[in-house]
């Protein structure tokens, strides 16, 4: 007999304590073949698509629509200036603005300028027209971009056009924010979010590893043996964990290294700072995973806790959605879980090159939580070391005879999902719980009170209404006056503030004069919506002071306000997001979210069924799955468990948080049936291929990050590499998201992605053949996790 490694039988020396543990853990990873994929190659995998992905670090080439209804030499000099930027690519030319808003919700573009008739000839008056950019707010990245690409061409080109004639009488200059961007001045999306992406994807794994090193002796190794190996739980416990430790340190190390080696984004902090926080994170999650485990003793419900806890935790560490603008429940669960220290800590550090004093709150918090999870999971296995619980009796296998017909594979899924908890829990629990947890970050929608710092240096009646302008802003909150700007920077570098306006001296004397006065403007640029929103309100208050003296007091609907501002910009540029007016930040995430948690769930729950049924029926009971008649009955179960699912995400929760959802519920219907169907079909052929229901969570899980920035919602479509925005499409989500956000948000008819809805119907044919050719070729050849 060839015994297990690491198991009872296993012929090694007689050794106790840490190093013994931990090398009968490596002979098992070495063994696994499961193990080895989820500590070595899918972590690889993973950074090698996210660095692919973000491979062009500045968005550039977003596609736009001109609508030109004046066709005179001063829209063509506006036309021309959109041609010549290069954030931007004209795709199309509509003659009006229904064919341009029909690019827009198509995809055909992400923003649109409209050009009013009569343009030249009222600019020529003084009647300041105006030219308005409609962009895709729904897509929140591709259309702010798009938006600041337009918006600064156009202000470029109208700065250059005649003013009209005006009196000689001397008129106040105009007030101008000059900006300095700090941390990121070229807006690097690698420095931003890629070196936020990488470290949370591998915190799953970590979480997921932890979890299956510390199941698995529950369920198919030998609990006794690893004690008795370790001599006492805390070293049982510390040497199953060590290589471990090891091979994610490994892992952090090239995740920095594609950021600062590959990328060249310079490092600007303490290198032995941040591997120490690198080092408890790995601690802390690893922990986790165990800790859950030794608190079901069951591996696939430990599994799903953790990646309950992990999966929605990006958007709890404050990058993407700050911590300051969530409530007081997104504050608290951030605060419990490690990833948010360590990427304030990453931040910090790499990004912005504080002392490291300034990093050492959220050293400590960090390291608290490693010793709580640790500590819990030890006391919790010392118990277990004490008390042995019983071992669960084995579920009876079910006995079936015959092929299964669509009617019979139907009622024969439905019951065994209703009867399986860990199956239940995934494609019906699951929804339910990420519908409340997810979107908890978010729900504050914008960024308001942004503490800033002034430095008024001119201390003048105008400087003064500057300050209680900037106040009032809803986005900003003056926190602190100090005396120079170098306070004022210290103030920055330990997050008390996030901008500094600086008001020099002879600021209204230059005003006065007819003189551009200008005011400096620095605004931390580590995490880029705290950075707009924070540059949007100075701008917007410098404006509104700017426009109140230029116009003397006039009525801002009046003639006389417009001509005074014809003065100094004979063009007025309006901003108008289109389909997430308020600019929300959870109306553009947590609907596409959504769907990729349907995707996820039902992918995960399809594919742990094929484990369940190899598990309690054998080759045999996979042979039978795998017919024309069970897969398609499968598969329109699958699709009836997850229905109540989609209702939640797709129409209630969509109104009860305030985000913007169609009435045409039959367009979704049409989209989601051959959405559901592939998904649960390649969750059927990924399960064809494992032999135990937990295969499917372990190496699953951690993909749904990756395939988020693949869809084009969260990154332009145009910034991903043509191969990999090709190989993309294999996923349901890349077409089911496009298409059922379309609809819901933005108000699309099914016409409108019709090519989104025939590629899902090509995936359910395709994932179809599939699922029945895996269970046979599966039956007959060795499994991926056979060992």
């Amino acid at each position: 007999m060839i015994a297990r490694p690491g198991s009872a039988a296993d012929p090694m020396p007689a050794r106790r304590g840490v190093v013994a543990a931990a090398a009968r853990e490596v002979r098992w990873i070495r063994h696994d073949t499961v193990a080895m994929l989820l500590v070595l190659w899918i972590p690889l995998m993973a950074f090698a698509i996210l660095a692919a992905t973000f491979s062009d670090a500045v968005i550039r080439d977003l596609r736009v629509d001109i609508v030109d209804q004046d066709q005179t030499p001063t829209s063509l000099t506006l036309v021309q200036a959109i041609n010549g930027a290069p954030g931007v690519s004209v795709a199309q030319r509509s003659s009006d603005l229904s064919g341009a808003m029909h690019a827009v919700r198509s995809g055909a573009a992400i923003a649109t300028v409209y050009i009013p008739q009569d343009l030249e000839r009222d600019t020529t008056a003084g009647r300041r027209p105006q030219v308005v950019i409609f962009y895709n707010k729904q897509y929140f990245t591709p259309g702010n971009a798009a938006s600041s690409s337009l918006q600064a061409a156009l202000a470029a080109a109208v700065a250059a056009l005649p003013t009209p004639p005006h009196s000689k009488t001397t008129s106040p200059g105009p007030l101008v924010v000059e900006q300095y961007v700090l941390t990121n001045p070229a807006f690097n999306y690698v420095q931003f979010l890629l070196r936020a992406i990488l470290p949370t994807v591998l915190h799953v794994v970590m979480a997921i590893t932890g979890g299956y090193a510390i199941g698995s002796e529950f369920r198919r190794r030998d609990l006794r043996d690893w004690l008795d190996v370790g001599g006492t739980p805390l070293a049982a416990l510390v040497g199953k964990l060590l290589p471990y430790c090891g091979i994610f340190a490994v892992q952090m190390t090239i995740g920095l290294g594609i950021i600062h080696g590959l990328y060249q984004v310079p490092f600007r902090g303490d290198p032995i700072l941040v591997g120490a926080a690198a080092c408890l994170l790995i601690i802390a999650y690893l922990s986790m995973g165990a800790l859950f485990q030794v608190l079901t003793r069951n591996l696939a419900n430990g599994l799903t806790l953790t990646g309950i806890v992990c999966s929605p935790a990006f958007g709890f560490a404050g990058v993407g959605f700050p911590v300051l603008a969530m409530n007081a429940f997104g504050q608290a669960w951030g605060a419990m879980l490690p990833l948010r220290w360590y990427i304030q800590i990453l931040f910090d550090q790499a990004a912005r090159g504080v002392p490291v004093a300034d990093s050492a709150r959220p050293f400590m918090f960090l390291g608290g939580l490693a010793t709580a999870f640790f500590f819990l999971a030890w006391l919790r296995l010392r118990a277990i070391a004490r008390n042995p619980l019983p071992e669960p009796a084995p579920s009876p296998a079910p006995h079936s005879r015959g092929r299964l017909g669509i009617v019979h594979a139907f009622a024969s899924e439905y019951g065994r999902v209703l009867r399986d908890r860990g199956a239940f829990g995934l494609m019906v629990l699951g929804p339910l719980l990420y519908g409340v947890l997810y979107p908890q970050p978010y729900l504050g929608e914008l960024i308001r009170g942004v503490p800033i710092a002034v430095v008024d240096d001119d201390s003048t009646p105008l400087s003064r209404t500057i300050v209680q302008t900037l106040n009032a802003d809803e986005a900003l909150e003056v926190a602190i006056r100090p005396a120079t700007l170098a306070a004022a920077q210290m103030a920055l570098a330990r997050r008390e503030v996030f901008g500094i306006v600086d008001i020099p001296a002879g600021t209204e004397r230059e005003v006065l004069k007819g003189n551009k006065a200008r005011l400096p403007a620095f605004v931390d640029s580590a995490y880029f919506l705290l950075y707009s929103r924070t540059l949007q309100g100075i701008v917007d208050s410098v404006g509104s002071v700017t426009a109140d003296v230029i116009s003397r007091g006039a009525r801002p609907d009046g003639s006389l306000y417009r001509a005074s501002l014809s003065q100094s910009s004979p063009v007025e540029i309006l901003n108008q997001p289109l389909f997430n007016p308020t600019g929300g930040y959870g109306s553009y995430i947590v609907p596409a979210a959504f769907v990729l948690i349907l995707q996820q769930t039902l992918l995960l729950g399809s594919a742990t069924l094929g484990g369940v049924a190899f598990e309690t029926g054998g080759p045999r009971e996979r042979r039978r799955r795998g017919a024309v008649a069970a897969v398609l009955g499968q598969g329109l179960a699958h699709m009836m468990l997850t229905l109540p699912g989609c209702a939640l995400y797709l129409v209630v929760l969509p109104r009860i948080y305030g985000f913007s959802a169609t009435e045409h519920v039959v367009d979704l219907a049409i989209v989601l049936i051959p959405f559901l169907l592939s998904v649960s079909f390649l969750g059927q052929f990924a399960g064809a291929w494992a032999k135990r229901r937990e295969t499917a969570v372990l190496l699953l899980i951690a993909i749904s990050l990756p395939l988020f920035f693949l869809v084009g919602v969260a990154w332009p479509v145009e910034a991903i590499p043509p191969l990999l925005k090709t190989m993309s499409v294999i996923f349901p989500s890349t077409s089911g998201i496009d298409a059922l956000v379309r609809i819901n948000q933005m108000g699309a008819s099914v016409a409108d992605v019709s090519r989104e809805w025939m590629s899902l119907w090509i995936l359910t044919g395709v994932y179809a053949l599939l699922a029945v050719a895996s269970a046979r070729l599966a039956t007959a050849g060795s499994l991926i996790d056979d060992h």
